[in-house]
Protein backbone atom coordinates (compact mmCIF):
# COMPACT_ATOMS: atom_id res chain seq x y z
CA UNK A 1 0.00 0.00 0.00
CA UNK A 2 0.76 3.40 -0.64
CA UNK A 3 -0.17 4.99 2.59
CA UNK A 4 2.29 5.55 5.74
CA UNK A 5 1.07 3.49 8.79
CA UNK A 6 0.91 4.80 11.83
CA UNK A 7 -0.32 3.62 15.69
CA UNK A 8 -1.50 4.78 18.48
CA UNK A 9 -1.77 2.89 22.21
CA UNK A 10 -3.32 4.64 25.06
CA UNK A 11 -3.80 3.66 28.74
CA UNK A 12 -2.64 0.22 29.68
CA UNK A 13 -4.99 -2.02 27.57
CA UNK A 14 -3.62 -0.03 24.63
CA UNK A 15 0.23 -0.96 26.10
CA UNK A 16 -1.17 -4.63 25.56
CA UNK A 17 -2.78 -4.49 22.65
CA UNK A 18 0.39 -2.71 21.19
CA UNK A 19 2.63 -5.51 22.57
CA UNK A 20 0.54 -8.23 20.23
CA UNK A 21 0.75 -6.06 17.75
CA UNK A 22 4.53 -6.13 17.85
CA UNK A 23 4.94 -9.93 18.07
CA UNK A 24 2.61 -9.62 14.95
CA UNK A 25 5.74 -7.24 13.18
CA UNK A 26 8.15 -10.33 14.83
CA UNK A 27 6.96 -12.99 12.93
CA UNK A 28 6.35 -10.99 9.66
CA UNK A 29 3.23 -10.21 9.61
CA UNK A 30 3.92 -6.64 8.00
CA UNK A 31 6.43 -7.48 5.27
CA UNK A 32 8.03 -4.22 3.94
CA UNK A 33 6.05 -1.49 5.98
CA UNK A 34 7.96 1.26 8.86
CA UNK A 35 5.38 1.87 11.32
CA UNK A 36 5.40 5.06 13.34
CA UNK A 37 4.39 4.55 16.86
CA UNK A 38 3.26 6.41 19.72
CA UNK A 39 2.74 5.20 23.16
CA UNK A 40 0.20 8.00 24.84
CA UNK A 41 -0.38 7.67 28.81
CA UNK A 42 -0.56 10.06 31.49
CA UNK A 43 1.27 7.36 33.51
CA UNK A 44 5.00 7.58 32.45
CA UNK A 45 5.54 5.20 35.49
CA UNK A 46 2.85 2.40 34.16
CA UNK A 47 4.69 -1.67 34.05
CA UNK A 48 2.65 -2.15 30.80
CA UNK A 49 3.85 0.97 28.61
CA UNK A 50 7.57 0.18 29.95
CA UNK A 51 7.25 -3.22 29.03
CA UNK A 52 6.16 -3.22 25.52
CA UNK A 53 8.70 0.02 25.15
CA UNK A 54 11.66 -2.19 25.92
CA UNK A 55 9.87 -5.00 23.68
CA UNK A 56 9.63 -2.40 20.83
CA UNK A 57 13.55 -1.45 21.51
CA UNK A 58 14.78 -5.12 21.82
CA UNK A 59 12.94 -5.89 18.46
CA UNK A 60 15.28 -2.99 17.35
CA UNK A 61 18.43 -4.69 17.91
CA UNK A 62 17.66 -7.65 17.07
CA UNK A 63 17.07 -6.09 13.21
CA UNK A 64 20.30 -4.17 13.38
CA UNK A 65 23.56 -3.17 15.56
CA UNK A 66 23.48 -0.13 13.19
CA UNK A 67 23.27 3.25 15.37
CA UNK A 68 23.30 4.96 12.33
CA UNK A 69 19.90 2.94 11.51
CA UNK A 70 18.24 2.81 14.21
CA UNK A 71 15.39 -0.31 13.55
CA UNK A 72 16.97 -1.35 10.17
CA UNK A 73 15.04 -0.99 7.05
CA UNK A 74 11.81 -3.24 6.00
CA UNK A 75 12.34 -6.81 4.86
CA UNK A 76 10.25 -9.39 2.73
CA UNK A 77 9.30 -13.13 3.78
CA UNK A 78 11.11 -13.05 6.54
CA UNK A 79 10.91 -12.53 10.90
CA UNK A 80 11.02 -9.21 12.39
CA UNK A 81 10.26 -7.29 8.04
CA UNK A 82 8.84 -4.20 9.36
CA UNK A 83 10.80 -1.37 10.59
CA UNK A 84 8.86 0.11 14.04
CA UNK A 85 9.82 4.18 15.18
CA UNK A 86 8.88 4.46 18.54
CA UNK A 87 8.20 7.83 19.78
CA UNK A 88 6.90 8.12 23.78
CA UNK A 89 4.75 11.19 25.35
CA UNK A 90 2.63 11.40 28.21
CA UNK A 91 1.36 14.13 30.31
CA UNK A 92 3.08 15.26 33.03
CA UNK A 93 1.59 15.92 36.40
CA UNK A 94 4.08 14.53 38.34
CA UNK A 95 4.98 18.21 39.67
CA UNK A 96 2.91 19.55 42.51
CA UNK A 97 0.95 22.24 40.95
CA UNK A 98 0.05 19.63 38.02
CA UNK A 99 -1.44 16.43 40.46
CA UNK A 100 -4.82 17.15 39.88
CA UNK A 101 -7.57 19.10 38.52
CA UNK A 102 -8.00 21.66 41.25
CA UNK A 103 -4.20 22.45 40.86
CA UNK A 104 -4.13 22.21 36.95
CA UNK A 105 -7.23 24.71 37.09
CA UNK A 106 -6.43 26.98 39.41
CA UNK A 107 -5.69 30.89 38.33
CA UNK A 108 -3.95 33.36 39.30
CA UNK A 109 -4.11 37.02 38.83
CA UNK A 110 -7.91 37.43 39.01
CA UNK A 111 -9.88 39.06 41.53
CA UNK A 112 -11.78 36.86 44.06
CA UNK A 113 -15.29 36.80 42.51
CA UNK A 114 -13.84 35.51 39.37
CA UNK A 115 -11.77 32.34 41.22
CA UNK A 116 -14.96 31.73 43.40
CA UNK A 117 -17.44 32.04 39.68
CA UNK A 118 -14.67 29.53 38.31
CA UNK A 119 -14.79 27.34 41.34
CA UNK A 120 -18.36 26.99 40.69
CA UNK A 121 -18.66 26.81 37.21
CA UNK A 122 -16.02 23.57 37.78
CA UNK A 123 -18.39 21.94 40.59
CA UNK A 124 -21.09 22.19 37.94
CA UNK A 125 -19.69 19.17 36.28
CA UNK A 126 -16.89 17.72 37.92
CA UNK A 127 -17.26 16.89 41.73
CA UNK A 128 -15.42 18.56 43.74
CA UNK A 129 -14.23 16.22 46.64
CA UNK A 130 -13.34 13.32 44.21
CA UNK A 131 -12.99 13.72 40.37
CA UNK A 132 -11.09 17.46 40.81
CA UNK A 133 -9.01 16.39 43.89
CA UNK A 134 -7.68 12.66 42.88
CA UNK A 135 -3.74 12.54 41.97
CA UNK A 136 -3.99 12.35 38.07
CA UNK A 137 -0.63 10.07 37.73
CA UNK A 138 -2.30 7.50 37.54
CA UNK A 139 -4.74 8.08 35.11
CA UNK A 140 -8.06 9.69 34.85
CA UNK A 141 -9.78 6.46 36.65
CA UNK A 142 -12.66 6.39 34.68
CA UNK A 143 -13.70 9.88 34.66
CA UNK A 144 -14.17 10.12 30.58
CA UNK A 145 -15.50 13.60 30.91
CA UNK A 146 -12.34 15.22 32.85
CA UNK A 147 -10.00 12.96 30.86
CA UNK A 148 -11.08 13.66 27.21
CA UNK A 149 -10.70 17.17 28.71
CA UNK A 150 -7.12 17.03 29.72
CA UNK A 151 -5.92 14.72 27.03
CA UNK A 152 -6.70 16.89 24.80
CA UNK A 153 -5.66 20.09 26.12
CA UNK A 154 -2.23 17.89 27.24
CA UNK A 155 -1.20 17.52 23.49
CA UNK A 156 -2.14 20.91 22.66
CA UNK A 157 -0.22 22.31 25.49
CA UNK A 158 3.04 19.78 24.39
CA UNK A 159 3.24 21.57 20.87
CA UNK A 160 2.79 25.15 22.63
CA UNK A 161 5.93 24.73 24.55
CA UNK A 162 8.29 23.29 21.91
CA UNK A 163 6.99 25.54 19.68
CA UNK A 164 7.79 28.42 22.21
CA UNK A 165 11.11 27.49 23.21
CA UNK A 166 12.38 23.99 21.41
CA UNK A 167 15.41 24.26 23.35
CA UNK A 168 13.62 23.76 26.80
CA UNK A 169 11.02 21.17 25.61
CA UNK A 170 11.23 17.96 27.28
CA UNK A 171 12.16 14.57 26.04
CA UNK A 172 8.54 13.53 25.79
CA UNK A 173 7.35 16.82 24.16
CA UNK A 174 10.17 16.21 21.46
CA UNK A 175 8.83 12.53 20.37
CA UNK A 176 5.36 13.92 20.05
CA UNK A 177 6.08 16.39 18.05
CA UNK A 178 8.35 14.05 16.02
CA UNK A 179 5.53 11.60 15.89
CA UNK A 180 2.88 14.65 14.30
CA UNK A 181 5.97 15.50 11.46
CA UNK A 182 6.20 12.21 10.20
CA UNK A 183 2.00 12.25 10.42
CA UNK A 184 1.69 15.64 8.57
CA UNK A 185 4.74 14.46 6.16
CA UNK A 186 2.61 11.79 5.06
CA UNK A 187 0.15 14.26 3.64
CA UNK A 188 -3.20 12.72 3.02
CA UNK A 189 -1.48 9.23 2.44
CA UNK A 190 -2.17 8.42 6.76
CA UNK A 191 -3.43 5.11 8.56
CA UNK A 192 -3.79 5.66 11.97
CA UNK A 193 -4.88 3.49 14.15
CA UNK A 194 -5.43 3.70 17.74
CA UNK A 195 -5.35 0.90 20.35
CA UNK A 196 -7.70 2.20 23.89
CA UNK A 197 -10.14 0.36 26.14
CA UNK A 198 -13.53 1.87 26.38
CA UNK A 199 -14.16 0.70 30.30
CA UNK A 200 -11.35 2.48 32.22
CA UNK A 201 -10.19 6.05 32.14
CA UNK A 202 -7.24 6.80 29.43
CA UNK A 203 -8.09 5.18 26.45
CA UNK A 204 -11.55 5.83 26.70
CA UNK A 205 -11.01 9.99 27.46
CA UNK A 206 -8.93 9.90 24.37
CA UNK A 207 -10.01 7.79 21.53
CA UNK A 208 -13.06 10.46 20.83
CA UNK A 209 -10.52 13.57 20.57
CA UNK A 210 -7.08 11.99 19.58
CA UNK A 211 -7.96 12.66 16.34
CA UNK A 212 -8.74 16.76 16.75
CA UNK A 213 -5.95 16.98 19.05
CA UNK A 214 -3.38 16.08 16.79
CA UNK A 215 -5.12 18.25 14.00
CA UNK A 216 -4.87 21.20 16.31
CA UNK A 217 -1.07 20.14 17.41
CA UNK A 218 0.05 20.44 13.65
CA UNK A 219 -1.40 23.63 13.23
CA UNK A 220 0.69 24.84 16.07
CA UNK A 221 3.87 23.61 14.81
CA UNK A 222 3.88 23.72 11.16
CA UNK A 223 1.97 26.13 8.65
CA UNK A 224 2.18 23.39 6.43
CA UNK A 225 -1.47 21.76 7.83
CA UNK A 226 -3.12 18.33 6.38
CA UNK A 227 -6.42 17.63 5.72
CA UNK A 228 -7.28 15.52 8.36
CA UNK A 229 -10.89 14.46 6.45
CA UNK A 230 -8.62 12.24 4.10
CA UNK A 231 -6.22 10.43 6.93
CA UNK A 232 -7.75 7.23 7.77
CA UNK A 233 -8.61 6.73 11.48
CA UNK A 234 -9.69 3.45 13.01
CA UNK A 235 -9.63 2.08 16.68
CA UNK A 236 -10.36 -0.68 18.55
CA UNK A 237 -13.14 -0.30 21.21
CA UNK A 238 -12.28 -3.05 23.36
CA UNK A 239 -15.00 -3.46 26.03
CA UNK A 240 -14.45 -4.70 29.82
CA UNK A 241 -12.31 -8.22 29.88
CA UNK A 242 -11.27 -8.52 33.25
CA UNK A 243 -12.52 -7.73 37.07
CA UNK A 244 -10.46 -7.17 39.92
CA UNK A 245 -11.21 -7.08 43.70
CA UNK A 246 -12.36 -4.33 44.79
CA UNK A 247 -10.51 -1.36 46.99
CA UNK A 248 -10.68 -1.41 50.32
CA UNK A 249 -12.46 1.65 51.44
CA UNK A 250 -9.00 2.85 53.15
CA UNK A 251 -7.56 2.65 49.68
CA UNK A 252 -10.60 4.71 48.21
CA UNK A 253 -10.86 7.18 51.28
CA UNK A 254 -6.49 7.83 50.66
CA UNK A 255 -6.90 8.02 46.75
CA UNK A 256 -10.32 10.01 46.65
CA UNK A 257 -11.13 8.40 43.47
CA UNK A 258 -9.70 4.94 42.21
CA UNK A 259 -10.91 2.50 39.21
CA UNK A 260 -13.40 -0.17 40.39
CA UNK A 261 -13.88 -3.59 38.14
CA UNK A 262 -17.64 -3.21 39.35
CA UNK A 263 -18.38 -0.56 36.97
CA UNK A 264 -16.73 -1.40 34.17
CA UNK A 265 -19.50 -2.95 32.07
CA UNK A 266 -21.48 0.09 32.81
CA UNK A 267 -18.48 2.13 32.00
CA UNK A 268 -18.28 0.40 28.14
CA UNK A 269 -21.92 0.75 27.90
CA UNK A 270 -21.88 4.46 28.50
CA UNK A 271 -19.07 4.95 26.51
CA UNK A 272 -20.33 3.01 23.55
CA UNK A 273 -23.72 4.98 23.53
CA UNK A 274 -21.02 8.12 23.37
CA UNK A 275 -19.36 6.87 20.18
CA UNK A 276 -22.54 5.94 18.60
CA UNK A 277 -23.41 9.84 18.71
CA UNK A 278 -20.83 11.79 18.89
CA UNK A 279 -20.29 13.53 15.57
CA UNK A 280 -16.33 13.45 16.10
CA UNK A 281 -15.89 9.67 16.68
CA UNK A 282 -18.51 9.41 13.68
CA UNK A 283 -16.57 11.57 11.17
CA UNK A 284 -12.82 10.82 11.74
CA UNK A 285 -13.03 7.15 12.20
CA UNK A 286 -13.36 4.94 9.00
CA UNK A 287 -13.50 1.73 11.13
CA UNK A 288 -14.26 0.74 14.82
CA UNK A 289 -13.58 -2.84 15.64
CA UNK A 290 -15.58 -3.64 18.75
CA UNK A 291 -13.90 -6.76 20.74
CA UNK A 292 -15.13 -7.95 24.04
CA UNK A 293 -14.99 -11.08 26.16
CA UNK A 294 -16.45 -12.21 29.62
CA UNK A 295 -14.86 -11.26 31.98
CA UNK A 296 -11.90 -13.15 34.31
CA UNK A 297 -11.04 -11.80 37.56
CA UNK A 298 -7.39 -11.39 37.78
CA UNK A 299 -4.86 -10.63 41.07
CA UNK A 300 -3.52 -7.06 41.08
CA UNK A 301 -2.79 -7.04 44.59
CA UNK A 302 1.12 -6.41 45.27
CA UNK A 303 3.29 -6.57 47.69
CA UNK A 304 1.35 -3.68 49.75
CA UNK A 305 -1.62 -6.30 49.08
CA UNK A 306 -3.72 -3.38 47.79
CA UNK A 307 -5.63 -2.85 44.24
CA UNK A 308 -2.84 -1.80 41.98
CA UNK A 309 -4.52 0.67 38.86
CA UNK A 310 -1.86 2.09 37.36
CA UNK A 311 2.18 2.89 38.06
CA UNK A 312 5.31 0.60 37.78
CA UNK A 313 3.50 -2.38 39.43
CA UNK A 314 1.24 -2.03 36.57
CA UNK A 315 1.72 -5.56 34.34
CA UNK A 316 -1.68 -7.34 33.63
CA UNK A 317 -0.52 -10.89 31.65
CA UNK A 318 -1.42 -10.47 27.98
CA UNK A 319 -4.99 -11.73 26.70
CA UNK A 320 -5.91 -13.17 23.26
CA UNK A 321 -8.35 -10.08 23.00
CA UNK A 322 -5.43 -8.12 22.70
CA UNK A 323 -4.27 -10.10 19.70
CA UNK A 324 -7.51 -9.68 18.18
CA UNK A 325 -7.20 -6.36 18.45
CA UNK A 326 -3.48 -6.44 17.13
CA UNK A 327 -5.06 -8.49 14.08
CA UNK A 328 -7.84 -5.80 13.33
CA UNK A 329 -4.85 -3.16 13.15
CA UNK A 330 -3.69 -5.91 10.80
CA UNK A 331 -7.12 -5.79 8.89
CA UNK A 332 -7.51 -1.92 8.80
CA UNK A 333 -3.48 -1.04 7.04
CA UNK A 334 -4.64 -4.00 4.83
CA UNK A 335 -7.59 -2.45 3.57
CA UNK A 336 -8.22 -1.57 -0.04
CA UNK A 337 -8.34 2.11 -0.28
CA UNK A 338 -12.11 2.13 -1.60
CA UNK A 339 -12.98 0.03 1.61
CA UNK A 340 -11.91 3.46 3.68
CA UNK A 341 -14.47 5.55 1.91
CA UNK A 342 -17.21 5.83 4.10
CA UNK A 343 -18.24 9.19 5.20
CA UNK A 344 -19.20 7.51 8.74
CA UNK A 345 -17.21 4.88 11.05
CA UNK A 346 -18.19 1.39 10.24
CA UNK A 347 -18.47 -1.01 13.21
CA UNK A 348 -17.18 -4.59 12.45
CA UNK A 349 -16.58 -7.57 15.19
CA UNK A 350 -15.95 -11.47 14.87
CA UNK A 351 -16.92 -13.86 16.87
CA UNK A 352 -15.24 -17.81 17.69
CA UNK A 353 -17.01 -20.95 17.30
CA UNK A 354 -17.62 -23.33 19.70
CA UNK A 355 -17.09 -27.42 18.97
CA UNK A 356 -19.48 -29.71 19.86
CA UNK A 357 -19.37 -29.80 23.47
CA UNK A 358 -19.43 -25.78 23.37
CA UNK A 359 -15.47 -25.26 24.27
CA UNK A 360 -14.00 -22.56 22.05
CA UNK A 361 -12.16 -23.58 19.23
CA UNK A 362 -9.36 -20.78 17.85
CA UNK A 363 -8.92 -20.86 14.48
CA UNK A 364 -6.74 -18.64 11.74
CA UNK A 365 -9.95 -17.34 10.40
CA UNK A 366 -10.54 -15.88 13.85
CA UNK A 367 -8.50 -13.89 13.96
CA UNK A 368 -8.01 -12.63 10.73
CA UNK A 369 -9.67 -12.84 6.93
CA UNK A 370 -9.88 -15.54 5.14
CA UNK A 371 -7.42 -14.94 2.61
CA UNK A 372 -5.37 -14.11 4.91
CA UNK A 373 -5.63 -16.87 7.36
CA UNK A 374 -3.15 -19.18 5.54
CA UNK A 375 -0.33 -17.20 6.52
CA UNK A 376 -1.05 -15.81 9.51
CA UNK A 377 -0.92 -19.42 10.38
CA UNK A 378 1.92 -20.11 8.53
CA UNK A 379 4.09 -17.05 10.58
CA UNK A 380 2.95 -17.68 14.06
CA UNK A 381 3.82 -20.94 13.87
CA UNK A 382 7.35 -20.88 12.27
CA UNK A 383 8.08 -18.74 14.62
CA UNK A 384 6.77 -20.36 17.81
CA UNK A 385 9.02 -23.23 16.28
CA UNK A 386 12.12 -20.65 15.94
CA UNK A 387 11.50 -19.97 19.99
CA UNK A 388 11.01 -23.31 20.63
CA UNK A 389 14.66 -24.20 18.36
CA UNK A 390 16.71 -21.60 20.62
CA UNK A 391 14.86 -22.13 24.03
CA UNK A 392 14.06 -25.94 24.47
CA UNK A 393 16.15 -27.62 21.59
CA UNK A 394 19.52 -25.65 21.94
CA UNK A 395 18.96 -24.84 25.85
CA UNK A 396 18.74 -20.74 25.58
CA UNK A 397 16.28 -20.67 28.62
CA UNK A 398 16.96 -24.04 30.31
CA UNK A 399 20.83 -24.52 29.79
CA UNK A 400 22.38 -27.74 31.72
CA UNK A 401 25.14 -27.83 34.18
CA UNK A 402 28.63 -27.27 32.85
CA UNK A 403 26.94 -26.23 29.70
CA UNK A 404 29.07 -22.83 28.17
CA UNK A 405 27.26 -19.81 26.40
CA UNK A 406 28.94 -20.79 23.31
CA UNK A 407 26.25 -24.02 23.36
CA UNK A 408 23.01 -22.40 24.09
CA UNK A 409 20.56 -20.72 22.65
CA UNK A 410 20.87 -18.94 19.27
CA UNK A 411 24.86 -19.47 19.84
CA UNK A 412 24.13 -23.13 20.17
CA UNK A 413 21.84 -23.24 16.97
CA UNK A 414 24.42 -21.56 14.63
CA UNK A 415 27.23 -23.59 16.21
CA UNK A 416 25.19 -27.11 15.72
CA UNK A 417 24.54 -25.49 12.17
CA UNK A 418 28.64 -25.79 11.76
CA UNK A 419 28.73 -29.43 11.97
CA UNK A 420 26.50 -29.14 8.66
CA UNK A 421 29.27 -27.31 6.97
CA UNK A 422 26.77 -24.01 7.34
CA UNK A 423 29.66 -21.76 8.39
CA UNK A 424 27.51 -18.46 7.33
CA UNK A 425 26.92 -17.07 10.69
CA UNK A 426 30.04 -17.89 13.08
CA UNK A 427 30.92 -14.67 13.60
CA UNK A 428 27.90 -13.32 15.04
CA UNK A 429 28.52 -11.84 18.38
CA UNK A 430 27.71 -13.21 21.56
CA UNK A 431 25.71 -9.91 22.12
CA UNK A 432 23.62 -10.56 19.07
CA UNK A 433 22.68 -14.15 19.34
CA UNK A 434 21.49 -13.31 23.17
CA UNK A 435 19.33 -10.42 21.75
CA UNK A 436 17.95 -12.91 19.48
CA UNK A 437 17.23 -15.14 22.73
CA UNK A 438 16.04 -12.55 24.92
CA UNK A 439 13.36 -11.49 22.24
CA UNK A 440 12.46 -15.56 22.19
CA UNK A 441 11.96 -15.19 25.88
CA UNK A 442 9.64 -12.15 25.31
CA UNK A 443 7.69 -14.33 23.04
CA UNK A 444 7.33 -18.00 24.59
CA UNK A 445 8.59 -18.23 27.69
CA UNK A 446 12.01 -18.02 30.14
CA UNK A 447 13.22 -19.72 33.01
CA UNK A 448 12.95 -18.25 36.25
CA UNK A 449 14.82 -20.27 40.25
CA UNK A 450 13.46 -23.32 37.99
CA UNK A 451 10.13 -22.28 37.41
CA UNK A 452 8.50 -21.23 34.01
CA UNK A 453 7.77 -17.94 33.34
CA UNK A 454 4.80 -17.16 30.69
CA UNK A 455 6.03 -14.72 27.48
CA UNK A 456 3.31 -13.12 25.76
CA UNK A 457 2.26 -16.58 23.28
CA UNK A 458 2.11 -18.50 26.55
CA UNK A 459 0.04 -16.25 28.32
CA UNK A 460 -2.18 -15.65 25.34
CA UNK A 461 -2.92 -19.24 25.04
CA UNK A 462 -3.94 -19.45 28.73
CA UNK A 463 -6.16 -17.06 28.91
CA UNK A 464 -8.28 -19.22 26.51
CA UNK A 465 -7.10 -22.13 28.54
CA UNK A 466 -8.68 -20.85 31.27
CA UNK A 467 -12.33 -20.62 29.80
CA UNK A 468 -11.60 -24.29 28.60
CA UNK A 469 -10.94 -23.99 24.85
CA UNK A 470 -10.27 -26.84 23.01
CA UNK A 471 -7.99 -25.32 20.42
CA UNK A 472 -5.88 -22.63 20.17
CA UNK A 473 -4.22 -22.47 16.65
CA UNK A 474 -1.82 -25.60 17.22
CA UNK A 475 -1.41 -28.70 18.55
CA UNK A 476 -1.50 -28.57 22.00
CA UNK A 477 1.23 -29.96 22.85
CA UNK A 478 3.90 -27.02 21.61
CA UNK A 479 2.53 -25.10 24.76
CA UNK A 480 4.17 -27.47 27.06
CA UNK A 481 5.10 -26.29 30.57
CA UNK A 482 6.92 -28.89 32.16
CA UNK A 483 10.83 -27.90 32.15
CA UNK A 484 12.08 -31.45 31.46
CA UNK A 485 9.56 -32.64 28.55
CA UNK A 486 10.60 -28.53 27.25
CA UNK A 487 14.53 -29.77 27.12
CA UNK A 488 13.73 -32.98 24.98
CA UNK A 489 10.80 -31.27 22.87
CA UNK A 490 10.90 -31.72 19.15
CA UNK A 491 9.37 -28.52 18.19
CA UNK A 492 9.30 -29.05 14.82
CA UNK A 493 6.86 -32.31 15.48
CA UNK A 494 4.72 -30.92 18.05
CA UNK A 495 3.38 -28.09 16.75
CA UNK A 496 1.55 -30.34 14.22
CA UNK A 497 -1.10 -32.58 14.98
CA UNK A 498 -0.52 -36.36 15.16
CA UNK A 499 -0.76 -38.00 11.57
CA UNK A 500 -0.25 -42.00 11.40
CA UNK A 501 0.34 -43.62 8.22
CA UNK A 502 -0.05 -47.74 7.52
CA UNK A 503 -2.61 -50.33 8.76
CA UNK A 504 -1.00 -52.27 10.51
CA UNK A 505 1.81 -50.30 12.02
CA UNK A 506 0.62 -46.98 12.55
CA UNK A 507 4.02 -45.08 11.83
CA UNK A 508 4.26 -40.90 13.18
CA UNK A 509 4.33 -39.53 10.00
CA UNK A 510 4.63 -35.75 11.14
CA UNK A 511 8.01 -33.80 10.01
CA UNK A 512 10.65 -33.45 12.52
CA UNK A 513 13.95 -31.64 13.62
CA UNK A 514 15.98 -33.86 11.20
CA UNK A 515 14.14 -32.68 8.43
CA UNK A 516 14.07 -29.58 8.98
CA UNK A 517 18.10 -29.89 9.22
CA UNK A 518 18.31 -31.90 5.60
CA UNK A 519 16.20 -28.28 4.13
CA UNK A 520 18.73 -25.67 5.86
CA UNK A 521 21.15 -26.30 3.13
CA UNK A 522 18.66 -25.16 0.14
CA UNK A 523 17.31 -22.48 1.65
CA UNK A 524 19.57 -19.83 2.13
CA UNK A 525 18.28 -16.79 2.11
CA UNK A 526 18.45 -14.25 -1.10
CA UNK A 527 20.36 -11.01 -0.41
CA UNK A 528 18.74 -9.26 -3.12
CA UNK A 529 15.18 -9.55 -4.69
CA UNK A 530 12.31 -10.71 -2.50
CA UNK A 531 13.88 -10.75 1.39
CA UNK A 532 16.13 -7.62 1.03
CA UNK A 533 18.11 -8.91 3.80
CA UNK A 534 21.55 -7.69 4.48
CA UNK A 535 23.20 -7.96 7.79
CA UNK A 536 24.25 -10.94 9.28
CA UNK A 537 21.50 -11.51 11.46
CA UNK A 538 19.00 -10.62 9.26
CA UNK A 539 20.32 -13.09 7.00
CA UNK A 540 20.32 -15.89 10.17
CA UNK A 541 16.74 -14.82 10.66
CA UNK A 542 15.93 -15.10 6.96
CA UNK A 543 17.73 -18.69 6.42
CA UNK A 544 15.37 -19.97 9.71
CA UNK A 545 12.69 -18.62 8.20
CA UNK A 546 13.24 -20.41 4.89
CA UNK A 547 14.13 -23.88 6.19
CA UNK A 548 11.13 -23.62 8.98
CA UNK A 549 8.47 -23.36 6.26
CA UNK A 550 9.71 -25.37 3.57
CA UNK A 551 9.77 -28.08 6.38
CA UNK A 552 6.13 -27.97 8.36
CA UNK A 553 2.90 -28.63 6.31
CA UNK A 554 1.54 -25.18 7.86
CA UNK A 555 -1.32 -25.32 4.50
CA UNK A 556 -2.44 -28.44 5.93
CA UNK A 557 -3.43 -27.01 9.21
CA UNK A 558 -5.96 -24.43 8.36
CA UNK A 559 -9.41 -25.52 9.31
Amino acid sequence: MDDKLFVIAIGGTGMRCLESFVHLCAIGMFDNEEINILTLDTDQSNGNKGRVERLIELYNKVKTDNPDNPGGSPNTNTYFSAKLNLYKFYTDYSKANRSSYLKLSATQGTDKQTEQDDSDLADLFLEHDTVQSFNLEHGYRAQTHLGSMLMYHGIIEAARHYNADKSKATAPEKDLVDFLSKLQQSSAGARVFVFGSVFGGTGASSIPVVPEALKEAINVISQNTIDFNRVKFGATLLTEYFSFKSPSEAQRKNEKLIASSDYFAINSQAALQFYQQDRTVKDRYKRLYHVGWPAQELDVTGDKQQTITGGAEQKNACHVVELMCACAAYDFFGQDDNNLKNKTAQYLYRSVEEDDSGNLTFKGTDFVDATKANEFLQKMGSFLVLAHLVLSKHAGAIPQVGMSKANIGTRGLISWLDEFKITDYNDMRQEQTEEIDNFMKEFAYSIDAGALVRGWIYQVYNSVRAVGASKFLFATNIFEENIKTLASMDPVKEIQEEKKAGLIIKTDKRETYDDFIKKLPNAKPQQNGTQSVSTMKERFLAHMYNAINATIPFSAMLS
